[in-house]
């Protein structure tokens, strides 16, 4: 290829000449040859490369990608938007140390900071919904079905030893009331339900109750005792530790059965189950202890009395419950009453009436005093451990409205103001959560 070219033949004749003199009187003469043979042979390739004529396979393929780009081709290399992995950003390489990358990392420009929400977690169970910790605990109320509720219940009537359900049509079952009127179990005695009530400044860490309330006559959770009477909001806003558990009694009817509240043992079951209950709403499974050993308040309103006096004698709580407010509810009983009164004097006991039921009032203070038993007549001074006490209210104080407004104005924020002012009455045996 060389010798076919004259230009080509005097420079390598030139290179050559050249190249002989400088190596003979550089080296040795045994080395001439070797060394001339290297510097001759690759410049021989480049001069060879340089006379070759361009390959017909590289200029068919730029032909066809000039026609392609003159046609408008609209197909983008993958490699244009993914590039390969550069592992380099991620780890050192031999050369470097953690701590440079480390330092050129604090050095580099820093995205702005984001602020993430925290929403509820959905798994996929059949467990309840899982929420993220609270920054804040939230007011809660929710009504929750338990079994050891009133109702719906299939035992006897302690009072006249008959079965409860004593009606029946086809297939249906009923209760004849004391009235004659005949309710039936599907619709009245149906609802296991109890409204609970968790205020947002509950701490279970710190000396609380549990504040049962019973409902009276023609009354439902939802439009009378949450909404109409405002128990919760009484509970939230009398600032107290305190808890609330509102059992479903007869479903707006003029009834005031105790239901499964007749039981031995009944109260205990109710106070016992609602513990987990109350536990899952605070937010700390852990806490199901403390509920479990919590002081009572038992409040009764107008038909409550009734749940309220069979659950001090038979409920198996009676040494809990540290106080017990009657709201114009002294209709009967009054033998439970006074027993209980007279056996617990670490508790209270509060009973403010209108003329509806000043009669059964007056007897159960005579009965009081043929025990020995003291009692005032004023809500004036603190509740204290013992503490009797029998308010009458004015006579335009009406029956219904009882609840919001008797001798002041939400009576059982009241009471509660009244109790915490005297620590004794919430304070109870340390639980080894309180502990920890």
């Amino acid at each position: 290829m060389v010798g076919a070219n004259p230009k080509f033949q005097a420079i390598d004749r030139a290179i050559r000449l050249a190249s002989a003199a400088v190596l003979r009187r550089a080296l040795p003469l045994r080395w001439h040859w070797v060394a001339l043979a290297a510097l001759i042979v690759p410049l021989s390739f480049v001069i060879i490369q340089c006379g070759k004529a361009p390959d017909a396979g590289i200029v068919a393929a730029n032909t066809e990608g000039a026609k392609s780009k003159a046609a408008g081709a609209s197909v983008d290399a993958f490699d244009d938007h993914v590039p390969a992995p550069q592992f380099a950003d991620r780890f050192p390489s031999a050369s470097e140390r953690l701590p440079q990358i480390e330092h050129q990392v604090a050095l580099a420009p820093q995205a702005e900071p984001r602020t993430v929400r925290t929403e509820p977690v959905r798994v996929a169970s059949l467990t309840p919904t899982l929420t993220l910790p609270r920054t804040e605990r939230e007011e809660l109320t929710k009504l929750v079905s338990m079994k050891s509720s009133a109702f719906p219940y299939f035992g006897t009537n302690p009072r006249s030893e008959e079965p409860f359900l004593n009606i029946t049509k086809g297939d249906r079952k009923g209760h004849r009331s004391h009235s004659g009127r005949v309710y039936w179990q599907d619709e009245t005695y149906n609802d296991s339900r109890v409204l609970v009530h968790v205020p947002e400044t509950f701490d279970v860490k710190k000396p609380g109750a549990i504040v049962v309330f019973f409902h009276g006559n023609g009354a439902t959770l939802e439009r009378d005792v949450r909404d109409r009477q405002l128990v919760p909001q009484q509970i939230s806003d009398s600032g107290t530790n305190t808890v609330l558990l509102a059992p479903q009694m007869a479903v707006d009817a003029a009834d005031s059965s105790a239901g499964k509240f007749w039981q031995p043992g009944g109260f205990k079951r109710f106070i016992e189950e609602s513990a987990s209950h109350l536990a899952r709403l605070y937010g700390d499974p852990k806490s199901a202890q403390a509920f479990a050993n919590m002081p009572i308040v038992i409040v009764g309103y107008s038909g409550g009395f009734l749940p309220t006096a069979w659950s001090l004698e038979v409920g198996g709580l009676s040494n809990r419950v540290r106080g017990v407010f009657l709201l114009d509810a002294v209709y009967g009983e009054l033998d439970k009453f006074a027993s209980w009164i007279e056996k617990n004097r670490t508790g209270f006991f509060v009973s403010s009436y209108t003329r509806y039921t000043k009669r059964h009032d007056l007897e159960l203070m005579q009965m009081l005093r043929d025990r020995g038993i003291t009692f005032t007549e004023s809500m004036d001074e603190p509740l204290r451990p013992g503490s009797v006490v029998f308010v009458q209210t004015p006579d335009g104080v009406t029956h219904r409205d009882y609840v919001t407004q008797a001798w002041t104005e939400h009576p059982v924020k009241d009471v509660l103001v009244k109790m915490a002012a005297t620590p004794a009455l919430t304070r109870i045996a340390s639980t080894p959560y309180a502990n920890q």
